[in-house]
C-alpha cells in the first residue's frame, strides 16, 4: 500500500473510533424512579370534570334552565346523584346545580392485589 492510502485509512479509523471512545461510561447512576401514591382500594376516588366545561342546570334535565358553567379547573363538591345527573356546588363560583355524569364522574383507582 502506498503511504497516502495508509494515511486515509488511519484517519477514517480514527474518525470512527473517536465517538466510541468519548461516549459516557455505562456505569452511570440509574435515573430516579418515582413511585405512585398508594390509595386505599375501598375508598372512592375524587370526582373530576372530564371536559373543557359543563353546564350546571337547575334540574337534572337538559331542558332545564342553565345556571352556570363548571370548568375543568374548578373544584366542586358533590351532594347527590339522580340517574345520570350529579348535584354539585362549584367552589369557585358558589353556583349549585345539576351536571351530567357524561362529563362529571368519579375517577377510578386501579388496585392490584
Amino acid at each position: 500500500m502506498n503511504a497516502r492510502r495508509i494515511a486515509v485509512l488511519a484517519a477514517t479509523a480514527a474518525a470512527v473510533a473517536l465517538p466510541v471512545l468519548s461516549a459516557p461510561s455505562a456505569n452511570a447512576a440509574p435515573a430516579q424512579v418515582t413511585t405512585a401514591v398508594a390509595h386505599d382500594c375501598h375508598d372512592p376516588a375524587p370526582w373530576g370534570v372530564h371536559a373543557k366545561a359543563v353546564t350546571l342546570r337547575s334540574k337534572p334535565s337538559t331542558n332545564s334552565t342553565a345556571l352556570g358553567i363548571l370548568y375543568k379547573s374548578h373544584k366542586f363538591s358533590v351532594h347527590s346523584t339522580s340517574g345520570n345527573w350529579v348535584n354539585v356546588t362549584d367552589k369557585t363560583t358558589g353556583v349549585r346545580g345539576w351536571a351530567s355524569q357524561t362529563y362529571v364522574y368519579r375517577d377510578v383507582y386501579m388496585c392490584l392485589d
